[in-house]
């Protein structure tokens, strides 16, 4: 599965596990056997860095839920389910895309309901491309 860059997707993911190495104290993440195994139906909170059209700050951070949908070897697909607060709406990156992730992303999650797992097996409105 090939992971977002800003190069290329305008977006990419911050790797969670890095930030509770660098700051353990004051930055907490869900142990590793939960991360790896969530479920379809899931919510999985990621912290997304977002180009944004601005000189002097060209980046934007922000953390938001994204709906497990597909469990994969390699990691998740899921379905965005924030709208982004520092782009404006586009077809891009907005909620319903699908979305390629794995556990080291997962900075927090919320266990799936019967809403979410019908959520969850709803077409994303953009997919991800497949390797």
């Amino acid at each position: 599965m090939r992971e977002p860059t800003l190069e290329i997707d305008g977006w990419c993911l911050e790797d969670g596990e890095e930030l509770h190495l660098a700051s353990p104290e004051t930055f907490w993440i869900p142990d590793q056997a939960v991360r790896a195994n969530l479920k379809q139906g899931d919510l999985a909170k990621l912290i997304f860095r977002i180009s944004i059209d601005n000189a002097e700050e060209p980046e934007a951070v922000e953390r938001m839920w994204v709906l497990v949908r597909e469990v994969t070897s390699s990691g998740f697909f899921g379905i965005l389910d924030n709208d982004p607060s520092s782009v404006a709406y586009n077809d891009e990156f907005w909620s319903g895309i699908e979305v390629p992730f794995e556990a080291r992303h997962v900075i927090n999650f919320d266990e799936r309901d019967e809403n979410t797992i019908l959520l969850a097996g709803r077409d994303p409105s953009r997919r991800w491309p497949r390797d």
